[in-house]
């Protein structure tokens, strides 16, 4: 199965802003820039999806794809 992920970006305050992937619950990350909240945001997003393949809840990962959204400046 392909998988294309769209990230949320969003400023949380001057310092912080979040990422997340809606159709994957709980993948929620922070950083202190855009590409540090994608990035926490990537890797906590393949170990869910290699979590559901160890435990049976999807049957195969062919790709994985990310595709921003939102945000601004970082």
């Amino acid at each position: 199965m392909d998988w294309d992920l769209e990230i949320e970006i969003a400023r949380v305050d001057e310092r912080r802003f979040s990422a997340a992937i809606s159709v994957l619950p709980g993948v929620l990350c922070y950083g202190l820039t855009q590409a540090e909240a994608i990035g926490r945001a990537q890797a906590m997003a393949l170990h869910v999806l290699a979590d559901r393949l160890e435990h049976g809840e999807i049957a195969e990962v062919a790709s994985v794809h990310f595709h921003p959204k939102g945000g601004a400046g970082g």
